[in-house]
This record gives structure tokens, C-alpha cells and sequence, in this order.
């Protein structure tokens, strides 16, 4: 998947997050909580302000509420326009009513935080920066102008200046941080949540092709006996044919094709038995094969390898060699010349560490390597104006890895270039003992 791809299904399933039932639930518990509070600073402590159009202004919710219930289907997914204009609404409404009832000494003012965490949490940046302005205007106005509330002794209820100015820069503060900080913890999420899918369809489709290869395997058995009696026969024919030439042609087409068919069986063959009847295979097998899509690609894949470290046996599990084929196909697409693959193992670990000698991780991308969606690894992509991305692929490759008991470093070597150092508790990867065949007893006469 594209940077750009990626972006654009960002943007994509970003949209339509927010039901219209949801931000109706959210307005009835306003309006309960509005006219609660009205009732009970006009009715219980005995407060003067114009409560007859405060409640005036709760209606206006109240008939929005039915409005949209008879209008629209509750269960619908609103659009980012229709969520925008939705939540306007209400920073209107809640501003309005706190002008009515003494602007910031008002101790609910806060709640004018509420549409724009909203806001932040389901709708795009360029949305929830422009409620927040919005918001931010009508708490200064209300700064500045509102009316004022009254105790019963008819004195008005006035916080001193330095407490109101307090409580306005608290509000802007906790506006801008709330909606910048649930905005960005929401798009982290839902990157991990479309990056994990994604990993998830990807480990699907190898085992797909781990079981289509055993298939294939039995396919290739199953017609291997026909495919020699059809050769057999064809044999027969042509030699009792051989003064008829017509036919004899005829005949030997048919010998032809049943060696074509015996070949393309035989390669189909040996590819469904390494991958679903060989569940075992020496290390170096296994990295030889994930660098096989890339080692024709105009750079040279260099493998350093101990024969008496990768010759031991691991298991072929479909999420190691696929992770490690993203990584070695990472390490292709930013090299100059060559690629380095090499391989050891200890009592207790096994170690792989892919190495190319391109520009390396740039130090802004090296602490943030294996996030989701993460743009281009450096340099190299201004003069590659054709590379795909790799945040997407590498967070896969991690991800599976790390599933396989992996423990992955990235890092710049120090003769230049990116390095990915992989180490593997040798029992995690390596086949069990147990598994093996048992050697040969001599039989006792």
C-alpha cells in the first residue's frame, strides 16, 4: 500500500464514523442537564437572570432533537458536513445560554469542551480546528459581554478579574489541548486498528498459499502416474506407427505433451511440497527463499552464512518469511548496490541481520520506525520519485515478526547504510527435537 493509498483510506473510512443517534443520546443529556441546572439556580437558590429565554434556548434543542428524529433515520451515519453543522449547533446553543446566565462566572462554561473532544475524536483536523475557533470566540465573548447573574439580594455574581481571566485562559487551554490530544490519540487508533487488519489479511493470504501449495503438491502426485501411462502408451504408438508418419506425428505430439505437462507438474510439485509438505527446512533455506522475489531486481543480495549456523533446522511459518521478505524488499528499494543478509546461532538465539548501503534511517524516522503510515525513510525519496512508502509494509513485517517471538532493532550501520538486526529464542524458531526421525538401531541376532 502507497503513502498516498494509505492516506487516501484514512480519509475514506475517517468519514461516517459518527451516528446521528449517538449525537442525539449526547444532546438529550445536555438538555436534561441544562434544565436542571436552570431550574435549580432560578427555583431552589432564587438566582436572577432571564430564565424564560434560557429555557427558550433549551427548547430550541429539544425541537432540533425532534426535528432531526422525524427527518432524519436515528441509525444513519452523518457525513463530516452534517456532524460539523450538528455540534455547531450545539457550541452555539451553549453559548448563547451562558451568555444568559453570566458568561465565565457561569461554573458550567466548561462544558463547551464537550463538542469540540467530539469534534477531535471522529472528525477530521481541518473540522475540529474550525469548531474550535468557533468555540474560542464565544468564550471570549462571553468574556467580555454577557449578562450578568444575580444573587436574590440583587447583587450580581461576579468572579474577581484575576479568577475570570484565570478561568478563560483555562478553558482556551483546555479546548486547543483536549482537541489536538484526542484527535491525535484517536487517528494513532484507528491507524493501529486499519494497520492490524491489514497485517491479519496479509497472514491470511500466505497461509492461503501455504495451503494452496499442499494442494498443488497432491495434484502433482495424484497425476504423475496417468501422465506416465499416457507417455507409455504414446511410446507404443509412435513405434507402431512408424509407417504411418501422419499418425506417428499425431503420436508424438501426444509424448510431447505429456513431458510438458510431467515438467510443469514437477515445478508446481516442488513448490507445494517446500511450502505445506516440508513444514521443517535449514535456516539458510528459509532465507534464501524469502530474498527470492527481490534478488532479480538490479542489486545484488549478498548472503553471509556460517554452513554449521544455518544449517539448522526451523519452521517455516508463513508470518516469518513473509515479514522478512518486506524487510528484505525494504532494504532492496533503498540500497545503491547490494544487499546483505547474514545469518548465526548460539546455545540460545538465533540472529539475523539484513543490511544494505543505501542512506540509511534518517534520524527523525529511526525512533518511529514500525508505525503505521509512516511516511518515506529519508533521503532517498527525493531522488526516488517513484517509491511507494514503506510505513504499512514495515509495520506488517514487525508486527508478524515480533508475533514469531522476534526481537527486532533498527538501526544505521556504522559503515553506512540501514541495518535490521532480528534475534529469535532458538527455541521459538527452531524445530523441536522431538519432531526429528530417530537414527537407525542395530538389530540384535
Amino acid at each position: 500500500m502507497t503513502t498516498e493509498e494509505a492516506g487516501l483510506f484514512r480519509r475514506r473510512t475517517r468519514s461516517g464514523w459518527v451516528r446521528l443517534r449517538t449525537l442525539i443520546l449526547l444532546r438529550w443529556l445536555a438538555i436534561a442537564g441544562q434544565t436542571a441546572a436552570i431550574a435549580v439556580a432560578d427555583l431552589w437558590f432564587g438566582m436572577q437572570f432571564n430564565a424564560a429565554l434560557a429555557y427558550l434556548v433549551v427548547a430550541a434543542s429539544v425541537l432540533a432533537n425532534v426535528v432531526a428524529v422525524l427527518t432524519v433515520p436515528v441509525g444513519r451515519r452523518l457525513t463530516e458536513f452534517e456532524a460539523m453543522l450538528t455540534l455547531l449547533f450545539d457550541i452555539v446553543q451553549l453559548g448563547f445560554l451562558l451568555h444568559l446566565t453570566g458568561g465565565l462566572n457561569n461554573p458550567f462554561a466548561m462544558l463547551i469542551l464537550a463538542p469540540v473532544t467530539i469534534s477531535a475524536t471522529a472528525l477530521h483536523l481541518r473540522t475540529t480546528v474550525s469548531l474550535g475557533l468557533v468555540a474560542l470566540a464565544l468564550v471570549t465573548l462571553n468574556a467580555l459581554f454577557h449578562q450578568p447573574m444575580r444573587l436574590p439580594t440583587g447583587e450580581p455574581l461576579e468572579l474577581p478579574p484575576l479568577f475570570e481571566l484565570g478561568h478563560w485562559l483555562a478553558i482556551v487551554i483546555g479546548i486547543v489541548f483536549l482537541g489536538l490530544y484526542t484527535h491525535r490519540v484517536a487517528s494513532e487508533i484507528h491507524a493501529m486498528s486499519q494497520a492490524l487488519l491489514a497485517t491479519q489479511m496479509a497472514l491470511a493470504r500466505e497461509q492461503k498459499l501455504t495451503d494452496l501449495g499442499g494442494v498443488v503438491a497432491a495434484a502433482a502426485h495424484e497425476l504423475g502416474t496417468p501422465l506416465a501411462t499416457i507417455k507409455l502408451v504414446s511410446n507404443e504408438l509412435a513405434d507402431e506407427l512408424a509407417e504411418r508418419p501422419e499418425l506417428r506425428a499425431d503420436a508424438e505430439l501426444i509424448r510431447e505433451q505429456a513431458d510438458r505437462c510431467r515438467d510443469i507438474m514437477r515445478s508446481m510439485g516442488r513448490a507445494g511440497k517446500a511450502d505445506s509438505h516440508l513444514r521443517r527446512a535449514p535456516l539458510e533455506t528459509l532465507l534464501r527463499e524469502a530474498a527470492e522475489p527481490h534478488a532479480g531486481r538490479g542489486k545484488h543480495v549478498v548472503f553471509t552464512l556460517d554452513p554449521q549456523d544455518t544449517s539448522i533446522s526451523v519452521q517455516r511459518r508463513p508470518e516469518v518469511i513473509h515479514g522478512l521478505r518486506n524487510l528484505i524488499q525494504n532494504a532492496v528499494d533503498f540500497a545503491c548496490d547490494a544487499v546483505e543478509i547474514a545469518a548465526k546461532a548460539d546455545a540460545e538465539t538465533i540472529t539475523v541481520q539484513i543490511r544494505d548501503d543505501g542512506p540509511g534511517f534518517s534520524p527523525q524516522v529511526l525512533a518511529r520506525i514500525g508505525d503505521p503510515f509512516m511516511r518515506a525513510r529519508g533521503p532517498a525519496d527525493a531522488q526516488r520519485a517513484g517509491y511507494e512508502g514503506m510505513g504499512l509494509g514495515l509495520f506488517i513485517a514487525k508486527t508478524l515478526l515480533e508475533r514469531s517471538g522476534a526481537r527486532i532493532e533498527f538501526a544505521n550501520a556504522a559503515e553506512g547504510g540501514a541495518q535490521v538486526t532480528l534475534s529469535w529464542p532458538r527455541d521459538r524458531l527452531e524445530t523441536a527435537r522431538g519432531g526429528e526421525l530417530a537414527p537407525n538401531q542395530a538389530l540384535e541376532a
